[in-house]
């Protein structure tokens, strides 16, 4: 998929794709769509990255269309104004990213975020959340993006993502949510991600015992740094069950992190 066939479908679809310059646009909109009449129009902020004008032609669209629904389906609720964003988001991602063919990637790259970010120029988050979408249901999963937060050295965890194995109901971990952090918590001292951020260096936690005998497989975690001119611009951890540890070996290869034998109860 690219800028060209998309044209070329919206086209065929009465929909006019235009370019704004960036200084009519409010900060941080990076394009609108508007229908009057029989006219239909999406404009998306010149300058932009090719991956940005994809996402905003296709996040457009799928809001355009919103309310045919309704029109063709009367039993259709639609959707809040919220509700419809979220849905322009995944169906922006679902095309760009399509499922058989990212999962075969993910595989490939050993669930390395950072990595498919840059095979198929997308951004991390996008990438991330798209991978715990297309794993949903096969292995137990979390993995989140931590970026720096407004103050300086101040590292927020901005997405997050996870998956069950729904086939081994025993290849899951239960009862320790509190062991996985959710959107807006903070760096821990002693972390597998804080040692990146002091290091700048990819970490590796081998071994993640959970139970208080310690005698449990447990978990592994590896956490990646993105560095843009010298500096972390984000961080990428993926955890999986130990025993998993063979689906994150191409990562391991690629990065060569600095281990960690242990950790106990925390990541």
């Amino acid at each position: 998929m690219d800028i060209r066939t998309l044209r070329a479908i919206a086209s065929a679809c009465g929909v006019h794709i235009n370019g704004v310059d960036s200084k009519n646009l409010p900060q941080n909109i990076r394009g609108y769509h508007d229908v009057f009449d029989d006219k239909r129009n999406i404009y998306y902020k010149k300058g932009d990255t090719r991956s940005g004008i994809e996402n905003t032609v296709l996040h457009e669209f799928r809001e355009m269309i919103e309310p045919v629904f309704a029109e063709l389906d009367t039993d259709y609720s639609p959707l809040r104004t919220n509700a419809v964003h979220l849905a322009a988001n995944k169906f922006a991602t679902a095309v760009l990213l399509p499922k058989e063919e990212f999962r075969d990637k993910v595989y490939e790259l050993g669930f390395d975020v950072i990595a498919l970010s840059k095979l198929y120029s997308k951004s991390c988050s996008q990438v991330l959340l798209r991978m715990g979408e297309v794993i949903q249901g096969s292995i137990f999963l979390y993995s989140a993006l931590y970026e720096q937060g407004p103050e300086v050295n101040n590292w927020i965890l901005n997405y997050w993502t996870g998956s069950a194995n729904n086939d081994d109901p025993d290849a899951n971990i239960y009862g320790a949510d509190g062991l996985f952090p959710r959107k807006g918590r903070t760096v821990s001292s002693g972390s597998l991600v804080d040692r990146v951020i002091k290091t700048k260096k990819p970490h590796m936690a081998s071994r993640i015992t959970i139970m208080d005998s310690r005698d449990d497989d447990g978990l592994v975690a590896v956490a990646r740094p993105l560095a843009i001119s010298g500096d972390i611009a984000k961080i990428a951890l993926v955890v999986m069950l130990a025993h998993n540890t063979g689906l994150l070996q191409p990562q391991i290869d690629n990065i060569k992190p600095i281990v960690v034998e242990e950790f106990h109860k925390h990541l």
